[in-house]
């Protein structure tokens, strides 16, 4: 049985209550041989309001110049992986807009940020975008005055001419650092709550997915058109999929996706696949449906669903790929496209055949560096591979030249293009702002509520 997406809206619900006909994500779960974790078997939602988001908001410069000393001076950021930095003298470089942070792992292995800056005349120790090994000390290349890994006061040629300076207090600028999942995160702002109380629901959520037991396989940072809210923003909901991404629509219930929000800081998709699609108008059968994910559909037991039967082979074919037991990781983690949003610029999968993690950052106003890494499980035999080395893909250049996205890459480039397209429109349209679905695009609506809490 199919579903009319193109119905109208039922006038006696109430703002926000509108949702998809057909199975709900929770329904679809419920049918799951490997029941997915509690944390996926809730919903919370609600009703932000319908206004318009104004158009000045991703084209203005004086927005933008807002953000730099409003927003990004005060929130947490992952700036890198642990294994960027494993061993003691190991750096790397985080720049966002103005700001540039220096990540360093001590010699007694804890890791440290400090402002990428020499206290004598500003000088910056590494170029942006940089990391390197090996330090016994941080050097400024201007002059030679030296700091310990630990940011302290090692040594300043010709100290007799600095008798003013005290050595207490004429050490590195540290700014708050901590770990999560694996992730090291770094705050401007020295008066910050911590990281856990930030991070909400994250390490509730991700305890049966610990991204910390995965690694780095691949790492692309593209310049895209466009402002970096916009262009994160087409990542926060489903709603596009139907237009920009019509390949294999019959496989996946993008309609039906459910939207989440979790205090100020965090929003959930999540988006169940090869499910099947109540709402296309070619409904296809279970056997069907097993042969468009490559399996045999004679192979299908009587009674039961593509679904399950593709998830029990999937575990046994990658926990041999990856040297990595599966067998417990349910379904949805194992297949479905499940994504958190941590304010303000990072989007966490915990899934295993969508490995993915966002991060975007301006550059300038309608240009965004977007990092795309792919996280794969650690082998058992506890064989920690290094991180990727990043492929730098410049602004026209296509996702399809970075070997190892799949079908990915295509994905990718139609939401690029969309970009580019989206970025002039904003700027030629006579009307002033954006007009937001209640339910599908809520995720957009509650990262703007959060921004302005910071930008007010």
């Amino acid at each position: 049985m199919s579903f009319d997406i193109f119905a109208p809206a039922d006038p006696s619900l109430a703002p926000g209550e509108a949702r998809c006909p057909g199975p709900s994500v929770q329904d679809l779960l419920a049918k799951d041989r490997a029941a997915p974790p509690p944390t996926l078997r809730g919903e919370s939602y609600e009703f932000l309001g319908d206004a318009d988001l104004p158009f000045e908001r991703y084209t203005s410069q004086a927005f933008h110049d807002a953000e730099v000393e409003r927003l990004w001076s005060r929130t947490w950021q992952w700036a890198c992986r642990e294994e960027h930095v494993p061993h003691p003298g190991d750096y790397y470089v985080y720049d966002i807009d103005r700001y540039s942070v220096l990540v360093v792992r001590g010699n007694d292995a804890r890791i440290r940020a400090f402002v990428n800056s020499c206290p004598h005349r500003g000088m910056q120790f590494f170029d942006a975008g940089t990391q390197g090994s090996g330090k016994q000390f941080l050097r400024c290349p201007f002059h030679g005055m030296s700091w310990e890994l630990d940011g302290s006061l090692r040594d300043i040629p010709c100290r007799w001419d600095f008798p003013h300076v005290e050595d207490e207090s004429f050490g590195l600028q540290e700014l708050p650092c901590d770990v999560w999942g694996g992730f090291v995160f770094i705050n401007l702002d020295e008066n910050c709550a911590p990281l856990k109380e930030y991070l909400g629901v994250l390490p509730e959520h991700f305890a049966t997915a610990p991204l910390e037991n995965r690694f780095v396989r691949m790492h692309t940072q593209k310049v895209v058109h466009g402002n970096w809210k916009m262009v994160m923003e087409g990542f926060l909901e489903a709603y596009h999929v139907l237009a920009t991404h019509p390949m294999r629509l019959h496989m996946s219930s993008w309609a039906n996706t459910q939207y989440d929000l979790f205090g100020p800081n965090v929003s959930r998709f999540l988006q169940t696949l090869t499910s099947g699609n109540p709402v296309h108008p070619r409904q296809i059968s279970e056997r069907e449906l097993y042969g468009e994910l490559g399996r045999d559909p004679n192979e299908l037991a009587e009674g039961d669903t593509a679904r399950n039967a593709h998830c029990d082979k999937l575990r046994e074919e990658l926990s041999a790929q990856y040297g990595a037991d599966l067998s417990a990781v349910s379904n949805s983690i194992l297949l479905d496209s499940i994504e958190y949003h941590l304010f303000p610029n990072a989007c966490f999968f915990p899934g295993v055949t969508i490995p993915l993690i966002y991060r975007f950052r301006p550059l300038g106003v309608d240009r965004t560096i977007h990092d795309i890494l792919q996280l794969q499980p650690v082998p058992d035999n506890g064989e920690r591979p290094p991180a990727a080395e990043v492929v730098t893909l410049d602004i026209d250049t296509s996702y399809t030249t970075a070997k190892g996205f799949g079908p990915l890459d295509v994905v990718l480039d139609q939401d690029s293009d969309n970009f580019k397209r989206q970025c002039a429109g904003m700027k030629a349209s006579l009307k002033q702002g954006q007009t937001l679905a209640n339910y599908q695009e809520v995720r957009i609506r509650h990262f703007h509520n959060t921004l302005d809490s910071y930008l007010e």
